[in-house]
């Protein structure tokens, strides 16, 4: 079995890693992330935003 961790992504990454860091854990391409990302910072009136930011800041580097 394989360990997996949740990091932000030092190579696919646009701003700190947040999406990058997902689409490599979960094994999906990036730009799928960051357009739900999007989608969801739109619905949800900037919520998405807020949670970028919390992300970036508790998701660890390595």
């Amino acid at each position: 079995m394989e360990n997996k961790r949740l990091v932000l992504s030092q190579t696919d990454k646009k701003l700190s890693g947040v999406c990058g860091g997902i689409a490599e854990y979960f094994n999906v391409d990036s730009t799928l992330v960051r357009l739900g990302w999007v989608l969801l910072t739109i619905a949800s009136v900037g919520a998405g935003l807020i949670g970028y930011i919390i992300a970036a800041a508790i998701i660890p580097k390595y």
